[in-house]
């Protein structure tokens, strides 16, 4: 299986997001919690969005 590097786009969302996880559960922000373990879940979404940006061609 041939991996592709992630465009910038992909990139900046996942870092984003992986941002967010970190701010979320340190709590610089007073970010509304909507869901049990958010920062747990945003950190496996921005996972999941670098990871479909390397393995798929053109994302």
């Amino acid at each position: 299986m041939r991996l592709n590097p992630p465009t910038i786009i992909i990139f900046a969302l996942s870092f984003v997001l992986a941002a967010l996880a970190i701010i979320t559960k340190v709590g610089i922000i007073p970010i509304p919690r909507y869901l049990p373990h958010q920062e747990f879940w945003l950190a496996i979404v921005a996972y999941f969005v670098l990871m479909s940006g390397t393995v798929f061609r053109g994302l």
